[in-house]
């Protein structure tokens, strides 16, 4: 149910097309809420149905032009409903997590090089959540919507932080079990 809440948040950001959205989920809501591009305008089109967003109207309509949306305040509503309704936490679910689970059964063999790799994998998001940090929140940037978007952004630094100090305590316990190769 949140693809819908998080294309309203985007397009009270500002109104946009369907492809600048997907830009801009590729580059900032994409980090904790993924959405292919056709789930994107598939969701766009049950929103407009459903009388949350619109058209904005165009001058000249022209076939294949690119349609720019807003939000209607019906949808508003909605994503103010939603923001303030309960949710529990989802379960974790992570691929990575299940196979040195079943490492138990068939044995650690193979496993440092993938932990290797997803140790590279999130020291480089790290770093590129650090550099939006610097580059997004100077001092001083302390409007109600910077901090919402930086507390975001810290939780992402957290995650990051974590799987780094637990990949790293994964790889010794690994490497104690299968020797040097692991």
């Amino acid at each position: 149910m949140s693809l819908p809440h998080a294309i309203l948040t985007a397009l009270l950001e500002k109104p946009s097309s369907g492809l600048e959205l997907t830009r801009r989920f590729d580059k900032s809501i994409g980090y904790f809420w993924s959405a292919t591009h056709q789930q994107i305008y598939r969701e766009l089109g049950r929103l407009e149905e459903a009388g949350l967003i619109r058209a904005l109207p165009s001058e000249v309509p022209v076939r294949g032009q690119k349609k720019e949306y807003e939000v209607l305040p019906a949808g508003g509503t909605e994503l103010a409903r939603w923001v303030a309704e309960s949710q529990d936490p989802k379960p974790m679910r992570d691929p990575l997590l299940l196979r040195i689970r079943a490492a138990g059964v068939v044995g650690p063999q193979g496993l440092g090089p993938e932990l290797r790799r997803h140790l590279d994998l999130h020291r480089r998001q790290l770093a590129q959540y650090e550099a939006i940090e610097e580059k997004d929140f100077p001092p001083g940037r302390d409007a109600v919507e910077d901090r919402l978007r930086r507390l975001v952004l810290h939780g992402g630094i957290a995650l990051e932080t974590f799987w780094l100090t637990w990949l790293e305590e994964a790889l010794g316990e690994v490497g104690d079990m299968s020797g040097p190769e692991a």
